[in-house]
């Protein structure tokens, strides 16, 4: 990151003759700096920008965010007297050098932040992000669990009315304050600082178990490299007397305790899940999964050392070649015998669905983790965008890529479905009975087995499921980093490779026990329970606190000061009210029916829903926990504290031509 040359960042100069006169209500202790030649004097009484002598005049147009002066501190006040009262005259050098300082330093901080290289790196890094290992197995798994083509119906529902407002507000919020989710508080709603924090740890949370699902995808993808891929048999170690494989021998019958080679491969060779008794007993630690696991944070770690700048360059590779991929693998599954049969159960609509809750709280859930606001990572990103970036734009093009992406992925599962089926002799719904990673890593591995050169799709298959990872990864950890480095940059801004090692280390370690015999145990109960919940009750505080508190007519002022227009009356009744009943929806649907917790044969005991609502507490008490802090130490009674911990504390610097200017 570059400085400004200190002979680019000079302090407007007052005019050596005041026209002030004694009892008027006028101020000189204003600042603007510029990059450029000419000096300005910005005079706080008008708001206006007035050319220094031997210039043309040029009146310039107010600048504001919205905020009155009254109700929010200058970011350069006089010292020693109130805000708006007249200086006395000891005051105005001592308070020009301050407020230079502080001017160049705010300055600095605004010059120093890196922006994308392009506009297609900060798309392609939200598509990767929003496009995700979700987006492939659990959508088709949702959609035909709930009325097939019936529950698009619902699902668009809640993409308009929910999810997209969510995404929206978030780009914008991180353009115009172009800080993580830790620091923007203090320009928002400081009281709700606690947010941020929980945000990281919901983060850190993910990267201990997300990233082992991809070491699982790596630890196949080594495996494939042989002309006859290793779960296509019964003859290896790991295979019990109950494999079955009914591709090699068609007269074989499939029974009740028939195991495919498939399922025997990913359950006992990879998992090793039979060499531990339960989240009681984990076992051992698998150290070909380690080995796996180490290789896929080293390739994170050099692909977001240096900041957006580089990560934005791989996410070329990262968020296109999955939908290569996945063109080739639905013109492959096309053309197997019984795809017709997958497609048909994928779509056949089932109109009385739509008049069950259930359908429609898992299509408010659905949109919501695949668009995944309240992460910290759509923060992060629109955070690096250029002031007037069309962020209105970006929100409607990259939901709607996630969406059908989603949509066109159940097409390449389903036909492969149905050409199960098709072998098996049975119908579509008993051979989709896999669900989560199992969907992938048995059923649609064991079909790409007995396809005609199934070396080369299990290859490129795998390669496809690492990349939607990677970039998830990348994301969900530049989100956590470029949080830290806003909130303490005198300790970080200048040590960012090393933050980052020490943080990739730290989630390394952290997933340690998803890399045991019972590690897909702890993957499916962190999944289920301790980010689930804790970030949707988050992002809910994150709404109101914005629509709320901060205000909607305020939002929507700085909205138009990037765009040059203001969002309209669907845009302000969804975030004031829409998007935060979607979310309460949603939570409440989780606490009055918690889900029963079930992987392979083995049934979570109780106390293992206790852990999980433990560890999504965890994160979630941070918010409360910080608006007890922030009332206890801010001076003056109850209701002043109050006044003060809701009232944002730091100004915006607004870019303004070559100008930049704080919105106060």
């Amino acid at each position: 990151m570059e400085k400004a040359a200190p002979s680019e960042t000079q302090p407007l100069t007052p005019p050596k003759a005041s026209n002030c006169k004694e009892g008027d209500d006028c101020s000189e202790n204003g600042l603007l700096i510029k990059i450029t030649e000419p000096k300005f004097q910005l005079v706080e009484g008008a708001n206006q920008a007035h050319p220094s002598q031997g210039e043309k005049e040029e009146t310039t147009s107010p600048v504001s965010n919205g905020i009155s002066g009254a109700q929010s501190p200058s970011p350069c006040n006089a010292t020693g007297g109130s805000k708006g009262a007249p200086p006395t005259p000891a005051a105005p050098m001592t308070t020009t050098t301050l407020c230079v300082a502080e001017g160049q330093q705010q300055l600095m901080e605004l010059d120093e932040r890196e922006t994308w290289s392009k506009k297609v790196d900060f798309l392609l890094s939200v598509i990767g992000y929003a496009v995700d290992l979700g987006n492939v197995w659990r959508f088709p798994y949702i959609c035909y669990q709930n009325g097939g083509g019936a529950f698009l119906i619902p699902y668009t529902i809640m993409a308009i009315f929910g999810g997209i407002p969510l995404f929206y507000m978030e780009l914008a919020l991180g353009q115009y304050h172009r800080n993580g989710c830790i620091s923007i508080w203090r320009k928002i709603c400081p009281i709700f600082k606690g947010i941020g924090y929980a945000i990281c740890i919901i983060g850190f949370y993910i990267a201990s178990y997300y990233n082992t699902i991809m070491a699982w995808a790596l630890y196949y993808l080594i495996s494939s490299f042989t002309s006859e891929l290793p779960w296509t048999s019964c003859k290896n170690p790991w295979n019990t007397n109950n494999c079955t494989n009914y591709f090699s021998n068609k007269s074989t019958a499939w029974t009740a305790n028939s195991t495919s080679p498939a399922e025997e491969f990913y359950t006992r060779h990879i998992l090793q899940v039979h060499r531990s008794k339960g989240l009681d007993d984990l076992g051992g630690i698998s150290w070909q999964l380690v080995l796996c696991l180490m290789l896929i944070f080293t390739i994170v770690y050099f692909s977001i050392w240096k900041g957006v700048k580089t990560s934005g360059k791989v996410v070329w590779v990262t968020a296109t070649f999955p939908y290569v991929i996945l063109f080739v693998l639905l013109i492959r599954g096309a053309t197997l015998p019984g795809a017709w049969r997958g497609v048909v159960y994928y779509l056949k609509p089932e109109w009385d669905k739509l008049f069950a809750t259930e359908v429609w709280i898992d299509a408010a859930a659905q949109i919501f983790f695949s668009l995944g606001p309240g992460f910290g990572v759509l923060l992060a990103f629109a955070s690096y965008n250029k002031f007037h970036n069309n962020c209105y734009q970006d929100a409607l093009v990259t939901s709607t890529v996630n969406c059908l992406t989603s949509f066109v992925s159940g097409f390449v599962i389903f036909t492969v479905l149905g050409y199960m089926a098709e072998m098996r002799n049975q119908e579509v719904a008993d051979v989709a009975r896999d669900t989560g990673p199992s969907l992938l890593f048995i059923t649609y591995a064991e079909a790409i087995a007995n396809m005609p050169a199934s070396t080369f799709f299990a290859i490129i298959f795998f390669l496809m499921l690492i990349t939607l990872g990677l970039d998830s990864t990348f994301a969900g950890l530049e989100g956590v980093i470029t949080a830290v480095l806003d909130e303490f940059p005198h300790i970080w801004s200048k040590r960012r490779e090393l933050f980052v090692l020490g943080f990739i280390v730290t989630c390394f370690l952290g997933a340690m026990p998803t890399l045991t015999f019972g590690g897909a145990y702890v993957v499916k109960l962190l999944e289920e329970y301790a980010t689930g919940p804790a970030v949707i009750a988050v992002v809910f505080l994150e709404s109101i606190a914005v629509a709320w508190f901060y205000g909607v007519s305020q939002f929507c002022s700085d909205v138009k000061e990037m765009l040059g227009f203001s969002p309209g009356w669907f845009w302000r009744i969804s975030w004031v009210a829409i998007s935060p009943i979607f979310l309460l929806f949603i939570i409440c649907s989780f606490m009055s029916s918690p889900p029963e917790l079930r992987l392979f044969d083995y049934t979570y005991p109780y106390w293992t829903v206790v852990l999980g609502y433990c560890i999504g507490t965890s994160s979630f008490i941070c918010i409360p926990t910080y608006m007890v802090y922030r009332l206890a130490t801010t001076p003056g009674t109850l209701k002043e504290r109050i006044l003060k911990s809701i009232t944002p504390e730091t100004a915006t610097e607004i870019p303004f031509g070559d100008i930049c200017m704080n919105a106060a």
